[in-house]
């Protein structure tokens, strides 16, 4: 027969429940730092490439800044300046002989009402559209009016503008009223 006999002071604890908790939060730990490790490596490569991507691209950047400069004093160089303007003027006469002529004076035809004659038809292109700048005579003020009405609900003139209205010192004169202003045109 045994008999089981304690002679120690304080009774046996188990530590069982500490070392499993310890190793779970370890291993917890480890896992984390294991995680934290692997990505900050990931940001590091990608920050590696990146910068070598911004250098590339920036060494990129002064080339093609070199370049412009190259080419800026090629082109400010006199006989180029001096080509650059003629071929401007020669485009510009292109596009003078380019200007719808037959259909102005068609749009003019339906808009004009007895007793209004067109006396000068000025043509500019500004920044992509056609400008006219007109001077008509009126017989008197009824007449001028049904103009600018019969103008303004045209599809093709547009952003109409009277400039200068003045009128005939003598009765005997053509046109008593004459009327200067500027019209956008589109020949649709």
């Amino acid at each position: 027969m045994k008999v089981r006999l304690n002679l120690a002071t304080a009774s046996i604890e188990s530590n069982r429940r500490i070392a499993v908790g310890a190793t779970t939060v370890g291993s917890i730990g480890l896992i984390a730092m294991v995680v934290l490790a692997w990505h900050g490596y990931s940001v590091w490569r990608s920050n590696n490439v990146s910068r070598t991507e911004q250098a590339q691209l920036q060494g990129d950047m002064d080339r093609l800044r070199a370049e412009r400069s190259d080419l800026e004093a090629f082109f400010n160089m006199p006989d180029n300046v001096q080509r650059r303007d003629r071929a401007a003027f020669l485009n510009s006469l292109i596009a003078e002989r380019a200007f719808p002529w037959t259909k102005i004076f068609m749009d003019l035809e339906h808009n004009l009402p007895e007793g209004v004659r067109v006396i000068t038809i000025q043509p500019t292109l500004a920044q992509g559209h056609l400008e006219l700048r007109l001077t008509i005579g009126a017989l008197n003020d009824d007449v001028k009016l049904k103009f600018l009405k019969a103008l303004e609900s045209s599809t093709e003139f547009s952003q109409i503008e009277v400039l200068n209205e003045t009128r005939a010192a003598r009765a005997a004169e053509m046109d008593p009223v004459l009327l200067s202003l500027q019209a956008r045109y589109s020949a649709i």
